[in-house]
């Protein structure tokens, strides 16, 4: 973890000194999201065979999250505020700190496990989670006496949008490209390569950059609620079902690790687009990042001393 936690205080630093500008995120983020991972997503999985995929412990590790989320849903009031703070206790940053993250600590088998929970990390949750809140909303709007939601059309965009995203669209034309075993030219395989090695720390000194711009403030308390969820009680959960269900080794480390990851930037947008408890979920993005410096450092550690 320390390289992690050097590249994320390098970039606090740079914010805080004003060496990159506030205005200049969206533009980095948009380098590390649209540029740098489409090359790293693509050439991991160009070279993958649909035998060598393991879908059991993710299948295991979607189960487990959507029931936290609906547990967290009753908690919260069960109404469509509630929604999205339960999407945020269970929606991990697997992208931006979970890939370099799993990439140095497990290699290139570790990150095929963790792409494969990637591309079906926003369809599979966040489409759930869509399905859930427009429910409520269209409850919530008749008894206001207002028009009703077209529910099936929301949930179909949600999950188009879903799939034609810039996270799941390069894993699977990846893996679409190894099952024809031609392999990549040299000429384009480095580039490929040289972008890839480039995302990992350019997107933890982002994430750095973005927390010196952070406010917590008076969300402080709803805040940490959520963030005691996303990086203490989720990993904890996926550890001790992983293991019941006869989950070990690798594919039990990258799982567990994955759920103690920071909340993600997805559940951010969510909570725009439907206008629903943005501070709060801002604020967890980012306290959330902080605590998970410790939670994931910890599980790290543990999870070799488990018996095999």
């Amino acid at each position: 973890m320390l390289p992690v936690i050097l590249l994320i205080v390098t970039g606090f630093a740079a914010g805080k000194g004003g060496l990159v500008r506030r205005e200049s995120v969206k533009d980095l983020t948009n380098l590390v999201f649209l540029v740098l991972s489409q090359a790293l997503l693509f050439r991991t999985m160009s070279s993958v065979h649909l035998e060598r995929l393991s879908l059991q412990p993710v299948f295991e590790y979607f189960a487990l999250a959507v029931a936290l989320f609906l547990v967290m849903l009753v908690l919260y009031g069960r109404d469509s505020r509630a929604s999205v703070l339960a999407l945020a206790s269970i929606f991990s940053n697997t992208l931006m700190i979970g890939v370099p993250l799993v990439g140095l600590a497990y290699g290139p088998e570790g990150q095929v496990l963790l792409f494969t929970l990637i591309s079906l990390h926003a369809l599979i949750v966040l489409t759930f989670a869509t399905v859930v809140l427009e429910l409520q909303m269209a409850h919530e709007q008749a008894q206001e006496g207002g028009a009703p939601r077209h529910l099936l059309r929301t949930v179909g965009l949600a999950m188009r949008n879903a799939v034609l995203h810039p996270v799941p669209l390069p894993i699977v034309a990846g893996l679409l490209y190894a099952q024809t075993g031609w392999g990549l030219p040299a000429v384009i395989d480095k580039p490929l390569m040289l972008m890839g090695n480039a995302f990992g720390p350019v997107a933890l000194v982002l994430v750095g950059i973005t927390l010196s711009y952070a406010r917590i403030g008076h969300q402080f308390v709803s805040a940490l609620k959520i963030s005691l969820v996303k990086t203490v009680v989720h990993p904890a959960l996926m550890l001790g079902a992983g293991w019941l269900l006869g989950m070990r080794g690798l594919p039990l480390s990258v799982m567990v690790v994955a759920a103690a990851l920071p909340v993600g930037a997805n559940v951010f947008l969510f909570s725009q687009r439907y206008e629903k408890e943005e501070d709060v979920v801002t604020a967890s993005v980012a306290l959330s990042a902080v605590m998970a410096l410790v939670s994931v450092t910890l599980v790290m550690a543990l999870l070799p001393m488990l018996p095999a």
